[in-house]
């Protein structure tokens, strides 16, 4: 909007304070001065700005829901009365007016004038033994806008700038209370002004929200209640890292809960730390379930990085065109449904890491693109023509042999090497044993502190099957299976019985280490024991199972000197 000349009149009969002013010839004429080229507006002399009453709702809704309801309505009393007392300085600076009463008066026309409510037409003067009655009170229908209907008076605002105003006019202090709102189904909002004496031990708490110290202390109560909820959550966090001391001293990194008992897991955490600190791209291999997010978390944790954000996106979860605007973001009208401009996770990880898990799932049409923003460190949004600079560590991990999908076409030669800068090769599970026991422990504490159950640790027979399973799901499948038997055990520890089925059939796993090769012939020993074990005694079956002869599985037991044992056993009973 362009203003042809200013709405205050040079030729204003009121210009110059040559004129005695009443409150009731207030107008806007008088009041305003615009300066469209200067971006000034000037309300009664001083500097003003135009604020949206929608802006002014959603801080009050802000102060209510971070500060609670009572440190927000110290600040917008407070507020309002240091606002109504400026007010009433700039109405005796900008007008000569026939009496103090005058400009007391003037406190209703003017902020009338500013859009802040409406003056019912009886009950205009606060300090009347009526009251005074608003109608059309902004601050009464933002509330309802962004709360709903009040059980107590809300125009907090209005009731302090009332007060400062009649405080400065008056040379004594006004308090300004409401006893009907329109913010809780009221027809109207009726407010008094009274001294502090006058007020006496009436409403004693509501004027407390006139004071600074009033400010200070809902603010402490605030700053309180953040340190006690701290503090209890370092006290969990603290009683959860004594829990997984107590069960696994092998434990590599406590807060990521990687377990390096095992050869191969410490030979890949003492490569994990060394990529850490420099700033290239890792590719992290394993089959699923393996642990590579955590390897991935490690190696985030160790780096310059580590204060930055670690973000995690499962690409082989997102469609193409979902994973581009998820990666690189979106401008607004991009797309059906892109209402407003949106950042992508490239730029939510500024500063930080960014894990691709699952790369291999990623179609040939995004490895492109994917490609050059790891060449160029920049992003462009979907539906944007302007590049971006990003600075974010890039962490790929995959289940798939990337190799493999490289000689079948499938997967980018020059993106595989991209991000194969160094490989993280977590084995599986199966792979290293040794961690098998401490990664239970640790699990198992985990998911008793979790579900509050006091379980001790797991049985010897449970122990022992353990290490017979080959686990196919990794660190995943144990997890699940520590927080079944934490949920089933009836006792204080985990028996062979509160194990799935297909752990608690599971035979002995041969190993062979280096220094540690048994003869095949004890190999064998254990094999067929442990078959008839699991049968419970029964040769008949434990002969099927192994596809030997009756007569040869006898042959074997007694060799092993467990036929005559039986027979010597029964004699002497």
């Amino acid at each position: 909007m362009v203003y042809p000349i200013k709405l205050k009149y040079p030729f204003s009969q009121f210009e110059g304070r040559s004129h005695v002013m009443r409150a009731d010839n207030l107008d806007h004429k008088e009041l305003l001065d615009l300066d469209p080229e200067g971006g000034v507006i000037r309300f009664a002399g001083q500097r003003a700005i135009l604020m949206d009453a929608v802006a002014m709702g959603l801080l009050r809704k802000y102060l209510v829901e971070n500060f609670g309801i009572t440190a927000a309505r110290t600040v917008l009393t407070q507020f309002g009365f240091a606002h109504g007392w400026r007010m009433a300085e700039a109405m005796q600076a900008e007008f000569k007016w026939d009496n103090d009463d005058e400009w007391r008066h003037a406190c209703t026309r003017i902020h009338t004038l500013q859009g802040l409510f409406s003056i019912a037409s009886e009950g205009r003067d606060p300090l009347s033994k009526e009251g005074m009655m608003l109608g059309a009170s902004y601050e009464a229908e933002q509330h309802l806008l962004h709360f709903g209907r009040a059980d107590v008076p809300m125009c907090w605002t209005i009731s302090g700038l009332i007060s400062g105003y009649l405080s400065r006019t008056t040379g004594k202090e006004i308090f300004v209370l409401e006893d009907r709102c329109m913010g809780k189904g009221d027809a109207g909002c009726h407010l008094f002004g009274r001294t502090r004496e006058g007020w006496g031990d009436e409403r004693a708490d509501e004027l407390r929200f006139y004071t600074s110290t009033r400010l200070a202390d809902c603010l402490d109560v605030s700053i309180h209640r953040v340190t006690e909820t701290l503090k209890a959550a370092e006290r969990k966090l603290i009683e959860h890292r004594r829990a997984l001391v107590r069960v696994a001293r092998d434990v590599e990194e406590p807060q990521l809960g990687i377990v390096a008992k095992s050869p191969a897991m410490r030979q890949l955490v003492d490569l994990a730390r060394r990529v850490a600190k420099v700033d290239s791209t890792v590719l992290v291999s394993g089959e699923s379930g393996s642990g590579k997010e955590r390897i991935a978390r490690l190696v985030h944790e160790q780096s310059t990085r580590a204060a930055g954000p670690f973000i995690a996106v499962n690409c082989g979860a997102i469609t193409e065109t979902l994973l581009e605007s998820e990666l690189f973001g979106h401008a607004r009208g991009a797309f059906t449904g892109a209402t407003h401009d949106r950042p992508g996770l490239f730029e939510a990880a500024h500063g930080g890491t960014l894990l691709l898990d699952e790369v291999g799932e990623v179609s040939p049409g995004m490895q492109v693109k994917l490609l050059r923003a790891l060449q160029e460190r920049e992003i462009r949004r979907v539906g944007e023509n302007k590049n971006r600079k990003v600075d974010v560590r890039i962490i790929a991990a995959t289940n798939r042999n990337l190799a493999l999908g490289v000689a079948s076409g499938i997967f980018r030669q020059d993106l595989y090497y991209r991000l194969k800068v160094v490989e993280l090769h977590v084995p599986a599970l199966r792979e290293r044993r040794d961690d098998i026991l401490p990664l239970a422990r640790i699990l198992l504490a985990g998911s008793a502190l979790w579900m509050k159950r006091k379980i001790s640790g797991l049985s010897p027979a449970a122990t022992d099957q353990l290490l017979r399973y080959m686990w196919p799901g990794n660190v995943r499948e144990l997890e699940n299976t520590m927080e079944r038997a934490v949920a089933l055990a009836p006792g204080t520890r985990v028996e062979l019985e509160d194990l799935p089925e297909e752990i608690r059939q599971a035979c002995p796993v041969p190993v062979a280490n280096v220094g540690t090769v048994q003869p095949l012939e004890e190999v064998e020993k254990e094999y067929i024991l442990a078959v008839l074990s699991l049968n419970s005694g029964n040769q008949t079956r434990t002969a099927e199972q192994l596809q030997i002869g009756s007569a040869t599985l006898y042959r074997k037991l007694k060799s092993y000197g467990l036929i005559g044992r039986e027979r010597a056993v029964r004699k002497t009973t």
